[in-house]
């Protein structure tokens, strides 16, 4: 299964998000350091749950990579996060 469905797979498990989208830009880092052949080294999420209620950004972004998966994270070069507030 391609890293973007396993991703996003993932992240609707655990947060059940009001909004998801996990966009692969991959293509924006040829050449870079990070990059490979397989075209999936690069992530961009987009997420909103309650969730993330009463946490610091820090906190946001521990649980995402907790969601996603030591062994998943670990096939990823560089992934973004942007958490939205619910109703965005």
């Amino acid at each position: 299964m391609k890293i973007k469905k396993l991703i996003y797979s993932k992240l609707s498990t655990f947060f059940q998000p009001e909004l998801l989208e996990v966009e692969n830009q991959s293509h924006l880092h040829k050449g870079h350091v990070g990059w490979n052949e397989t075209g999936e080294t690069h992530f961009h999420v987009r997420i909103s749950s309650t969730r993330f209620e009463n946490l610091n950004r820090i906190q946001r972004h521990r649980l995402v990579h907790t969601a996603i998966t030591p062994e998943l994270m670990s096939r990823i070069h560089a992934l973004s996060i942007e958490i939205l507030p619910l109703g965005e």
